[in-house]
């Protein structure tokens, strides 16, 4: 239940809080009083995309709140979309504070202080409110809104899932088939792959393969100037006169002297000169051993060259790097095997999506059989409520034409209306009269609600254009929602506001020359005084509007 709305600077209103009750809450005011304003901050507390105009002239920003108390089903059946968006909730006292802060550069929208998105709001707002705006009889002419009202009352979200989840996959299936054949090879593309894929497997590269032989090229191209610097060192080291060696045995013996006067650190020094001299030996015998293995005969370094120049030509071709090279072979293989395996392939892939569209199929035929069933209770309840509402002869049919199956099945529906005996039943849409589509639409609105979950109805002048006894019967319809629901309704007809548990009035005024809209709950007294401004003043007004409220 909404039981509270707070609004701070929007349009008309600098500052306003109503708190509302259970059953059947009507608004009323003069025109242009600001009546509006109250739907429009349900719509924004509801996910409806902000235009900075609202923000009243003067004003930084705006801000609009609201708290809904839910009962246990309703926050059953919240619980999953508030711990997905991580909103904390009081399950012992399960409550909703909704608010939205509007400045001119951004907007901030918070339930129970946690930031979330626009598309939560309205994920939120779609399980708990049913608006019904005075622009929305055109939408009744559509043949999808009509298909989906048949549905919200007949409960047929899992069949409706279950196509829709067979039309994902057949999209993901006819997007991978045209992905997959896009770029399928010509005959003459397909021949260019075999002789590429022949020409680097004729080479045979291997990852890394031109650096190590780069590496090693560079050794032996240079084997003459790296031998003789690989000899001269070793020269000095241990073969010339007067070699590293020869004046190491010097230092040795020179330390073996001094050894004779200090033992302990001649000692260390002699064990010092042990250890150089093993390094030195080391370090010769591998200089030797390198210079060895760096010559390479004639023979193995024109074999050396060939291989660079092989891995040369495919990089040039197929580069820049070996790795581009091995990755456009792998890549022509692919594209080559898909050439040789398309038919079959296609094949494959048409035999699936021919499986998804029977099964799609038989899913939409089982849907449709359900809306057929149902549409005859659907039809029946409506012109119940239709004969409440002034339409003592009327009738109203669903008619069925079928339609590719998609995600909604395979259903294309009409609602067929007659409002008089004698008269053929045609389209809705065909009806000439808005006072004949507003209490068609009431009808099905109430008989909806009845099917509905939505704890939540907002009618705003769901009564256009209709009067005398009828309005008496719309008051007593919107009234008995009120039982099973919340029913919040903007009116500017008085036999439908008498019926109401509780009125609000909006009233605009000047104050230090600024207009303001201000609303506020009616007691008895000034209840029946706003009454009887609606059925046009004057002492006969406020007696009709007395015995309006007596016979509630």
């Amino acid at each position: 239940m909404l039981n509270w709305i707070k609004i701070k600077n929007l349009a008309l209103i600098e500052h306003s809080e109503v708190e509302f009750g259970g059953g059947f809450n009507v608004i009323t005011g003069e025109t242009g009083a600001g009546k509006s304003v109250l739907l429009g901050t349900i719509n924004l507390l509801l996910g409806e995309r902000a235009d900075k105009s609202v923000i009243r002239s003067g004003a930084e920003r705006c801000e609009v709140s609201a708290g809904i108390s839910l009962s246990a089903e309703t926050f059953r059946i919240l619980k999953p979309v508030l711990a997905e968006a991580e909103i904390p909730v009081d399950e012992a006292a399960p409550e909703l504070q909704l608010r939205r802060v509007i400045s001119l550069n951004q907007t901030k929208n918070l339930i129970n202080d946690t930031p979330v998105t626009l598309q939560t709001l309205k994920s939120i707002g779609e399980l708990l409110v049913d608006v019904h705006a005075a622009n929305e009889h055109q939408s009744l002419f559509s043949q999808s809104c009509q298909l989906d009202m048949l549905d919200r009352y007949s409960q047929l979200e899992k069949q409706l899932q279950e196509c829709a989840a067979i039309c994902r996959e057949l999209k993901a299936l006819r997007e991978k088939r045209d992905s997959m054949f896009k770029d399928l090879p010509t005959a003459m593309e397909a021949e260019h792959l075999r002789m590429t894929i022949e020409e680097i497997e004729r080479t045979g590269p291997e990852p890394g393969e031109d650096e190590r032989l780069s590496a090693r090229h560079r050794v032996a191209a240079n084997a003459k100037q790296i031998m003789e610097h690989a000899a001269q060192s070793v020269q000095i080291l241990n073969e010339s006169e007067n070699s590293m060696a020869d004046q190491l045995a010097t230092v040795y013996r020179n330390i073996h002297e001094l050894e004779k006067s200090d033992a302990e650190k001649g000692g260390e020094m002699l064990q010092a000169c042990d250890q150089i001299s093993e390094l030195l030996r080391d370090l010769a015998g591998q200089i030797e051993d390198y210079s060895r293995r760096v010559e390479l005969d004639e023979q193995e370094f024109m074999e050396l060259e060939a291989r660079l120049s092989s891995l040369q030509t495919l990089k040039r071709r197929y580069g820049p790097g070996l790795d581009n090279v091995l990755e456009n072979l792998e890549s022509a293989r692919q594209h080559l095997e898909l050439f040789s395996n398309s038919e079959k392939k296609r094949q494959e892939l048409d035999a699936e999506e021919k499986s998804l569209l029977n099964k799609l199929r038989k899913a939409a035929e089982k849907l449709s059989a359900a809306r057929k069933k149902s549409a005859e209770t659907f039809s029946r309840k409506v012109v119940d409520k239709l004969k409440a509402l002034g339409f003592l002869r009327s009738a109203l049919d669903i008619s069925f034409a079928e339609t590719e199956p998609g995600e909604k099945g395979m259903d294309r529906i009409d609602f067929m209306f007659s409002a008089n005996p004698g008269e053929e039943l045609q389209p809705l849409r065909n009806i000439a009269s808005s006072g004949e589509i507003s209490r068609v639409m009431l009808a099905l609105k109430t008989v909806l609600a009845d099917a509905d979950s939505l704890p939540i109805l907002v009618f705003d002048e769901i009564d256009v254009n209709i009067g005398g006894e009828t309005a008496n019967q719309v008051g007593l319809e919107l009234k008995a929602l009120g039982r099973k629901h919340q029913v919040l309704c903007i009116s500017h007809l008085a036999q439908v506001a008498a019926q109401s548990d509780a009125h609000y009035m909006v009233q605009k005024e000047v104050v230090g020359n600024r207009t303001c809209s201000r609303i506020a709950r009616l007691d008895r007294e000034a209840r029946v005084k706003e009454l009887g401004r609606m059925l046009g003043g004057g002492k006969a007004a406020a007696a009709h509007a007395k015995e309006l409220i007596a016979t509630v």
